[in-house]
């Protein structure tokens, strides 16, 4: 797991590093390794120290718990339990979900009224319509001529107006092609014709 150890106006000592160490290993046996990074702001507030933590976990969760007190390890501890309570949740959900073995479908049609059967059949319609791809429309198109230059020519070559250029690599007589991104930089595919 990634950790981000921020200090506003504060300078963060190993004592206040092996504190959230301890922690964030509490909480990612708690989540069985599925969290991906954690976050914790130390800062000093009006009334004493806090703690912010924010932990992203699997499936694009973040768990976020503040905490507020005398001394750092109380605000720190004070923050880590709403975590692990919001951590608690999920996990729960998790297992649930496991045991049923079921699908966001089955979870909608628990939820939802039951649909008469022509409704039913409609639906089956509809969907079997959105299965089958619509036909593309060419909106322009431009012809190249496929030359053998390098790399460094082709992306002088390509100008403002022009998006794309196809050309063939002059040291590997390869097809190459190098457009521009909607960044502004340029990118080259290589191909193994």
């Amino acid at each position: 797991m990634r950790l981000e150890l921020t200090g506003r106006h504060i300078d963060i000592t190993p004592g206040m590093r092996r504190l959230v160490d301890g922690k964030l290993s509490r909480l990612d046996r708690l989540l069985h390794d599925s969290a991906v990074s954690a976050q914790v702001v130390f800062s000093n507030d009006k009334i004493g120290h806090r703690a912010d933590v924010t932990v992203h976990v699997r499936g694009e969760k973040f768990l976020h718990g503040f905490g507020t007190g005398a001394a750092w390890q109380g605000a720190l501890s004070q923050a880590f339990d709403k975590v692990a309570q919001q951590a608690l949740k999920v996990k729960g959900k998790w297992q649930e979900r496991k045991k049923r073995g079921s699908t966001k479908e089955e979870e909608l049609a628990d939820v939802l009224p039951a649909k008469p059967a022509r409704a039913q059949a409609k639906s089956k319609a509809k969907a079997l319509r959105e299965e089958r791809p619509h036909p593309l429309t060419v909106l322009e198109s431009t012809r190249q001529e496929v030359r053998p230059m390098s790399v460094s020519d082709a992306s002088r070559k390509i100008g403002a107006k022009e998006l794309v250029l196809v050309f063939r690599n002059a040291e590997t007589m390869e097809l190459s092609v190098l457009y521009r991104t909607t960044s502004g930089e340029l990118m080259l595919v290589e191909t193994d014709v």
